[in-house]
């Protein structure tokens, strides 16, 4: 759950940060063609304006603090993100021949 604070107090009063790690994954895949980096890059880039509007409080009515949505969004961008670097990072980086 401590992952999952770091990620609120990051990009909710910020939202505009989603779009680095969307843009970072929107690069890798520009140079991996691995389908994993653009969907990261996607949901990364859909994240961004989703927590914007929820920032200016045009998708919740009432009481915005409390976002159960979140608990659903944090752990899928967290596992899309790393399984997307593992793929990214078995298929960029020079194998070593087993002897």
């Amino acid at each position: 759950m401590a992952v999952l604070s770091v990620f609120g107090s990051l990009f909710m009063p910020q939202p505009w940060l989603a779009l680095i790690p969307g843009a970072l994954f929107l690069g890798l895949y520009r140079l991996s063609r691995r389908r994993l980096a653009a969907a990261a890059a996607v949901a990364w880039l859909l994240y961004a304006p989703y927590e914007y509007a929820m920032h200016r409080r045009w998708l919740c009515s009432g009481e915005c603090n409390i976002r159960v949505d979140l608990l659903l969004l944090y752990p899928l961008l967290i596992v899309l993100s790393l399984a997307a670097v593992v793929v990214l990072a078995r298929s960029l980086l020079p194998r070593r021949e087993g002897g």
